[in-house]
């Protein structure tokens, strides 16, 4: 049977576009039936289920998937097929040693056994307090990052870590304004490790520090810092350019596969700290820099995936997730003030370069990419309708077979079993209908090689490859890694990386 729904803390979810401009859409199908499926599954794993699945700290990502299933129009019947499988792989929720409160929140940080007790803590605290409040306290603000010693908070690291799962299970509870979700993604936060303690120095939260000390007025509302670029800063994809030339950034030799990520962020987190001080300037419209991450994310992982229509794409489960949490910076940056945007902008491009490096620095080919016609209309595999003779354009048009690539590309997502693909293909999706537009020439002045050819089909060319490279389910391609013993779906090449049944649960 499943869980009533608790109505203070799985809500209807909404989105609130008009404190967020760049709010992502939702899909027309949500029904009565698939919101309802939505809202038990959510009670339901909540009081079952630990936030993490296994004890390398691997992340539980129900909530993820079935609201951005929800958020496509998924039938119920899909989400409760979501619901089931997904919770044969989780950890049962357990009682904590003792409960969290006020006086001792940052006493047990980085310790999963604590995850039911924070859980309790934010639930509370999230219904006292509205969101600004709550992410501005805990998040951003000097006393969440900086203590005695060197004993550090560190929650803005924490919401980064873990290959920013704890910013996308909280961006999905501010972006729905579903509280559980995000008191879940909170309690995620305080019992995630702190892993990169070098990209967040405790003076940039200190009083009289680089978000206080400032020269002018309009530096000091967006928090830039005596360090903070006058103008305007560089582009994110100058930035990317010289990392790309740097050969002190080349991906080092590991002496421990699973320390790839540590291993390389020891290597490269000063040049990359500079790097990223110069992309935000005074100058600089924040809004504008969410979108330069968003297209960035998008490229490194399409571009870099492509080696050529004769190749198959690599759909690297790292640099996937890059797009997968972009789609979340607007939502929460709508909810902070301007000096908390840039601590939390310049921090995720700063992980973002260091996870490229230490996946490998994929080659970004531009012109290999975007000159391949065949890229810009992606096709399910199988029968074809026959269009009548009317049909438009004419009969024979690939165009009228199908007229909407995203109609099939999410047609096909949404019978998909993996739990990643329904986030990457919403996101490209909702950036294909902002950005689809954008014409080759838009990004000519900017240091990257070759970037006057992008356009706004690199969406749409993303998602394409993706489809064909994790399975047509729906149009009867298994997925990717189906006859494995265990569930795994993407691209995880090179940097010696232990087999993934050393990381992964087998199937039950």
């Amino acid at each position: 049977m499943p869980a009533a729904i608790d109505p203070t803390y799985f809500p209807i979810p909404s989105v609130a576009t008009e404190k967020n401009p760049l709010a992502p859409r939702i899909w027309p199908g949500i029904s009565p039936e698939s919101t309802t499926a939505l809202r038990e599954a959510l009670t339901e794993n909540q009081k079952k289920h630990h936030v993490f699945f296994n004890f390398r700290g691997f992340h539980n990502h129900i909530p993820h998937t079935l609201l951005t299933l929800w958020a496509l129009g998924a039938d119920a019947s899909i989400i409760r097929k979501t619901f089931e499988e997904n919770s044969k792989d989780q950890r049962d929720a357990f009682v904590s040693p003792n409960p969290i409160t006020k006086e001792n929140w940052k006493d047990y940080l980085g310790d999963e056994n604590y995850y039911q007790a924070y859980l309790e803590f934010f639930k509370a605290e999230v219904i006292a307090k509205d969101v600004s409040a709550i992410l501005e306290e805990y998040i951003f603000s000097a006393s969440a990052n900086v203590g005695a010693g060197d004993n550090h908070p560190a929650m803005l690291n924490r919401l980064l870590a873990g290959l920013f799962h704890p910013l996308i299970h909280v961006g999905l509870g501010v972006e729905f304004a579903v509280p559980g979700v995000l008191a879940e993604g909170l309690a995620q936060i305080a019992v995630h490790k702190a892993e990169s303690p070098t990209l967040f120095p405790p003076s940039i939260f200190s009083e009289g520090g680089a978000v206080e000390s400032l020269v002018s007025q309009f530096a000091s509302k967006v928090g830039l810092g005596d360090k903070g670029v006058t103008g305007k800063g560089l582009h994110a994809f100058t930035i990317l350019a010289r990392v790309l030339a740097n050969p002190a950034l080349a991906p080092v030799e590991l002496k421990n596969p699973m320390g790839f990520y540590k291993e390389n962020l020891d290597n490269s987190a000063e040049t990359i700290v500079k790097y990223v001080d110069e992309w935000i300037g005074g100058g600089d419209n924040l809004q504008d820099k969410v979108k330069e991450l968003i297209w960035l994310s998008s490229l490194i992982y399409g571009v870099g995936g492509f080696e050529g229509s004769d190749k198959p794409f690599n759909a690297d489960f790292f640099n996937m997730h890059f797009v997968t949490s972009s789609i979340f910076l607007s939502s929460v940056t709508s909810y902070i003030k301007p000096s908390s945007q840039v601590l939390l902008l310049k921090g995720y491009l700063s992980l973002t370069l260091v996870w490229y490096i230490a996946r490998h620095r994929y080659p970004i080919d531009i012109a290999r990419f975007f000159n391949d016609e065949s890229l810009l209309h992606p096709t399910p595999p199988g029968a074809h309708p026959t269009p009548h003779a009317e049909a438009y354009p004419s009969a024979s048009s690939p165009h009228a077979v199908t007229p909407e690539p995203w109609l099939a590309i999410i047609q096909s997502t949404l019978t998909h079993p993996d739990d990643h693909i329904s986030k990457l293909q919403r996101a490209l999706a909702d950036y294909s209908s902002r950005f689809g537009s954008i014409p080759k020439g838009e990004f000519a002045g900017t240091e990257l090689k070759d970037a006057e050819l992008i356009d706004g089909s690199l969406f749409v060319r993303a998602a394409g490859l993706s489809t064909a490279r994790l399975g047509w389910v729906r149009e009867g391609q298994p997925p990717l890694g189906a006859d494995s013993p265990v569930p795994v779906v993407w691209d995880r090449r090179g940097l010696g990386l232990p087999p993934v049944s050393d990381l992964y649960p087998a199937r039950k």
